[in-house]
């Protein structure tokens, strides 16, 4: 599957155990997303639209009303990458 530059960050600091937060506005829409890697960093890669692109492939989810993290499927379709520590 194809996997833009930005997309592929997120989801690589998603499987690391970091998750996408959200707020929703008064017509129940998610208006606004701050993405936090496992150590608390804001990613700010992590955009409005990337979060769709990624939702709308199903590569997160959020249960309960929980934060947004990486599911099976998007675990399976990052590449494997070096960690940038």
């Amino acid at each position: 599957m194809n996997i833009s530059k930005h997309e592929q960050r997120v989801l690589h600091e998603l499987a690391l155990g970091g998750a996408i937060h959200y707020e929703r506005g008064e017509n129940g829409k998610i208006r606004n997303i701050t993405c936090f890697t496992r150590e608390g960093h804001v990613l700010s890669d992590c955009t409005l639209d990337v979060f769709q692109r990624l939702k709308k492939r199903r590569f997160i989810r959020s249960h309960n009303s929980k934060p947004y993290r990486v599911s099976r499927l998007g675990i399976t379709s990052v590449r494997a990458q070096l960690n940038q520590r």
